[in-house]
């Protein structure tokens, strides 16, 4: 509950609630209502933007850390397309609905997912590891190691 006036939105309480979630949106409904009259494909589009994605370098490897909760490794699906393009992607089940259930809040995303990337010049694709625990995946592509120039000294003579 929060203590937003009623101006904002149709949600009023007398209850001050500092750490609930439940505050007025000024966005909220302008996706959804702009998604329910536009095809399936894209509503499956905005799953692919909810699956959050960190990609650092280090000087070994690039490394991409995905939060997946609830995810088995069947049912994510990682591979290395030609043109160096990594794609994660999978599925998450809808929870099952039994009759006399009565649903007061659903936030948590439920479809399929896919995300990609075009990785740089310097990777090995043919190394590429990848391991899900603790519902973060994370994928780890070596990178090339750099040639350092050949410095050769040169010995100055005097004349």
């Amino acid at each position: 509950m929060s203590l937003i006036p009623s101006f904002f939105g149709s949600r009023k309480t007398n209850v001050f609630d500092p750490f609930s979630l439940d505050t007025w949106d000024p966005f909220h409904g302008i996706l959804t209502s702009t998604l329910a009259n536009a095809p399936a494909s894209a509503r499956e589009v905005s799953q692919f933007a909810t699956t959050r994605v960190d990609w650092k370098e280090t000087p070994e490897s690039h490394v991409f850390k995905v939060d997946l909760p609830g995810l088995k490794k069947e049912e994510v699906k990682v591979e290395v397309e030609e043109g160096r393009i990594l794609q994660i992607s999978g599925e998450r089940s809808k929870e099952q609905e039994e009759k006399n259930d009565k649903w007061h809040r659903i936030e948590r995303s439920s479809g399929k997912f896919l995300r990609r990337f075009r990785l740089p010049e310097n990777t090995k694709i043919d190394e590429v590891k990848a391991d899900l625990e603790n519902g973060v995946l994370t994928v780890t592509v070596p990178k090339v190691e750099e040639k350092k120039p050949e410095v050769k000294s040169i010995d100055i003579s005097s004349a």
